[in-house]
Order: C-alpha cells, then structure tokens, then sequence
C-alpha cells in the first residue's frame, strides 16, 4: 500500500505538465452549408410529389381548400379516375409503345456501338462526330422533319399486313404504333455510351475469340454482351422512362385514340375531370406509378450502369 500511495516521480511530472492540451475542434460551417442546400433541394423536389399524393387522397372539399394532409384516406379515387379516364386502353397502348421502343433501341445502339468501337471501316470516326452533332440538335428543330417522313411526304413508307399484300410501300404512319416507335429506337446517346464501354473491353478477348473462329457477330452475341449488362440495362432504362413519358410527339402524330399513350390519356381527362382536382392528382400518381416502381426496383443496377460505363476512348 505504501508503494501505490508514493508520490509520482519529478520526471514524470514535469513531462505530463508540459503535454500540449488537445486542440477543440472548430464547426465545419463547409459541411453545414453543403446539408443545407442538400435538405432544401430534397424538399423543393418532393413538395409538388408529397402534395399530389395526398391531394389524391381527399374529396373534393378537402382539395378545394387546399388541405395538406385528408381526414381519410379515400382510395376510391384512384379506381374512379381509372375507369373514368380510360385508362386501360391507354395503359395498354403505353406498355406496347414503351416495350417496342426500348427493344428497338438496345438492338440498334448495341450493334451501332459495337462497330464504333470494334470494327475499323472506312469513314468511321467521320461518322461518329456527325452522329454526336446530332446530340447538339434541339429536339423541336427535328420534330417537323420527323413529321413530314411519318406522314408519308418525304419518301414513301413500308406498310405490313396491308390489303397490297405482307409488305408494301405508300401511305402514311400516323395514327399507328410505328409512328410512336420507330423514330425513338435508335440514339447518338445510347450509341455513344455503349460505344465507350465497348472500347474498353481488352483486346486479349478478341484475340482468344479470332483464334477460336469467332467472327464479330459471335463475338459480340458471346462475349462482349454477356459482360455489358450493366450499360445496356441503363440504356434500356432510359429509354423505358423517356417512352413512357412521351407527350408531345404522340399528340401530334395521332388523331384518334386507337394508339394514343397514357400521357395523352392524362390530358385530354384533365378537360374531362374539370375541377375534380382530387381526381386528377389520382390520375397523375397512376401514371408515374410504373416509373417509381421500376426505379426502386433496378436503382442498384442504374447506378451500376453509369459508374462502369467510362468515357474515355
């Protein structure tokens, strides 16, 4: 006990006195700034959505005077405005035109890409600025020149199943599904971000591929596709939500409602609901339904797709 009781050692004193305290950490005003503007951008951004949904949930009373939150929730509103809107046949028309155009945009940019980046022709990279001053384009000045081929005044264009036979030339693609596909299945965008992912694969691969009789079909349909997923999924997704979305250029190029998507759908019941404003934000919430599901359900593999997809080549 004496020994644990005697006095620490001079030396060790002096040493533990002359220690320099700890330094007080000042506030990081820099991170406080950057979460400030975070959380502000998150509100602006999810306040319209927030509205809507709930605004979709009251009666018409509750919307009139601009409730925040509904009493009850009424879930009859989205059957309602379902049924009375149409929706099942512009569902329908969406799904087609969305599922054909997103096909026709993998095939088409996947091949395109490909040969950018794999195959060496005469004129190749000539045509690959031309098609990236495509991307430079607004997308109003291509619309009347897209217009005038659809409808048949600029060359003459396939017909399938017509009374002339399986395949004819003539006639005219509005009011059809291949004017609301054919198009949107090709993009300097989609070619360009595959193009960039294409060039990276190792040549070692295509050297093995030669030396086992691969062509550059099979190598593309055996090897390259195989390990793109990731791109090709995110070209794919983009092109779905680009699609689905799709207002204007429907609206012009139809005049019935035979093909007419589900936005065109949403507003020609907004001169229908009136000021059934619960009806319409019931509406508007089944549109981009589908997009939010899709999101939440390939957001790992989106993200995937833009961080692995490089831009250098």
């Amino acid at each position: 006990m004496a020994e644990l009781a005697s006095p620490m050692p001079k030396a060790k004193v002096d040493a533990v006195s002359t220690m320099p305290a700890p330094a007080v950490q000042g506030v990081n005003w820099s991170r406080i700034v950057i979460y400030a503007i975070l959380v502000t951008a998150t509100i602006v951004a999810l306040l319209p959505f927030f509205w809507m949904l709930s605004t979709s949930l009251m009666t018409l009373g509750e919307a009139i005077i601009r409730k925040w939150l509904p009493d009850v929730p009424q879930w009859v509103n989205y059957a309602e405005a379902w049924d009375t809107a149409n929706f099942p046949k512009y569902f329908g028309n969406s799904v087609i035109i969305t599922f054909s155009t997103t096909a026709g945009m993998v095939i088409t940019s996947t091949l395109a890409g490909y040969a950018f980046a794999r195959i060496r022709f005469l004129g190749r990279d000539i045509l690959f600025a031309l098609l990236l001053l495509t991307l430079m384009i607004p997308e109003a000045v291509t619309m009347l020149p897209n217009y005038l081929i659809v409808s048949g005044n600029i060359f003459p264009l396939p017909q399938i199943g017509t009374s002339a036979g399986l395949l004819s030339f003539g006639g005219t693609w509005i009011d059809s599904v291949a004017a609301l596909t054919v198009p949107f299945m090709a993009s300097a965008f989609s070619i360009f971000m595959l193009r960039q992912f294409f060039m990276q694969i190792p040549n070692d691969l295509w050297d093995a591929a030669r030396i086992d009789g691969c062509g550059h079909l099979r190598f593309l349909v055996r090897i390259v596709i195989p390990i793109s997923t990731a791109p090709m999924f995110t070209v794919a997704l983009l092109t779905f939500i680009g699609s689905w979305n799709a207002f204007l250029w429907p609206l012009l190029v139809t005049t019935k409602e035979t093909w007419r998507p589900l936005m065109v759908g949403l507003y020609n019941f907004t001169s229908e609901a009136g000021n059934q404003l619960h009806l319409l934000m019931a509406a508007s919430f089944i549109t981009i339904l589908p997009m939010l599901i899709l999101y939440f359900a390939t957001q790992k593999s989106f993200t995937e797709g833009i961080a692995t997809t490089g831009l250098k080549g």
